[in-house]
């Protein structure tokens, strides 16, 4: 088959690494499956300099072309882009979805929180969320990229229900190790990662564990909050930024994994912390939420202080039984979303539809 893919939230080069590559791990795995894939990348200029985005010409660079504009798509657009035959196409995020819309051509929206953003925040009402709108009723179909996304879209357009699906990410099969048999020892392993931003909430993980004897606490990451982050509790480690080896070896030693984060699409480092055996802690509500059961294959929160710390005292009193049954269940979940089986997934249930 042949797909074209349209989203801004994609690298234009290999050596790229600010941009997330987890629509990218979708374009290989059904590039290895024998699918034929290419690649538009909108890039609207002002929004690229403002996130400090790399800059590139217009122009092809493998199988993505990047596509400069000015203005978000309001002349047109296709006087700058190849020819290009496709059996279906796909565009995520809102860039993407309101370049696919102005090609006139059916095409599968993927939801994002940026998405539901501009659906709902009064600084979009002006053009983007009227053309927002517009487009995923011209869609046939919607993928929303976790089931939190999905319900908070049906909560405004619930006449949507019956063509959207969710589409999760996975993770690469060899970055999942055999579930763990191992007691949990009088010193409880807790590990977080993260950009130091505010919708993190770092501070309330470390507020959390502020003053609790028998709790470990190491931090992996960086950002511009770094120093008043550590002035929170001196006993925390913080590592700074590591490479991804570094990272699933950290998680790999550790006993929990910990992010309150709020305002998540998805949330690819709780999938790698059940992938190495951590028992996992999401945030009630966001992106992991579905994929994390609260109390089976891991634990969800409300992100304070309070919720946190009563969590993790409650992990640290579990039985040897239960422990084994919760890691049971999150290995068997991690199996589940593999990179090549949720990029089948997500094919296969636009075969359904369409």
């Amino acid at each position: 088959m042949r797909i074209l893919f349209i989203t801004d939230l994609y690298p234009v080069s290999e050596k790229e690494r600010t941009t997330p590559r987890t629509l990218y791990n979708f374009v290989k795995s059904w590039e290895a499956a024998g699918h034929e894939v290419s690649v538009i990348k909108p890039n609207f200029l002002l929004n690229s300099f403002i996130r400090k985005k790399p800059f590139y010409q217009t122009g092809q660079y493998g199988n993505v072309f990047n596509v400069n504009y000015f203005t978000p798509f309001m002349f047109n657009i296709e006087n700058k882009l190849p020819e290009i035959e496709t059996d279906l196409i796909i565009a995520h995020m809102p860039s993407g979805i309101l370049f696919a819309d102005k090609l006139g051509i059916p095409f599968v929206a993927g939801i994002h929180n940026s998405d539901i953003e501009v659906l709902t925040k009064p600084q979009y009402s002006f053009y983007f969320r009227a053309r927002l709108e517009k487009a995923l009723y011209f869609a046939p179909l919607i993928a929303c990229r976790s089931y939190v996304l999905r319900e908070k879209l049906l909560k405004i357009y619930p006449h949507f229900r019956e063509k959207t699906f969710v589409a999760p990410s996975g993770i690469d099969s060899s970055l999942i190790k055999p579930v763990r048999e191992k007691k949990l020892g009088k010193t409880l392993k807790v590990l977080t990662c993260a950009n130091f931003k505010k919708r993190k909430n770092i501070d309330k993980l470390i507020y959390a564990l502020k003053g609790l004897e028998g709790f470990e606490l190491t931090v992996i990451g960086d950002g511009a909050g770094r120093r008043e982050l550590q002035k929170i509790d001196s006993s925390v480690k913080f590592t700074g930024t590591l490479s991804h080896d570094e990272v699933m070896e950290k998680m790999g030693e550790a006993d929990v994994f910990v992010l309150p984060s709020v305002g998540e699409t998805f949330g690819m480092v709780y999938l790698e912390a059940m992938a190495a055996g951590c028992i996992t802690v999401g945030t009630k509500g966001d992106g992991i939420d579905g994929i994390i059961k609260d109390g089976e294959n891991g634990f969800l929160v409300y992100p304070t202080a309070e919720d946190i710390r009563q969590t993790l005292l409650s992990i640290k009193n579990m039985s040897s039984d239960e422990l084994k049954i919760l890691r049971g269940n999150s290995f068997d979940t991690i199996n589940k979303y593999t990179s090549e089986a949720c990029a089948l997934e997500y094919l296969e249930q636009i075969f359904k539809f369409l």
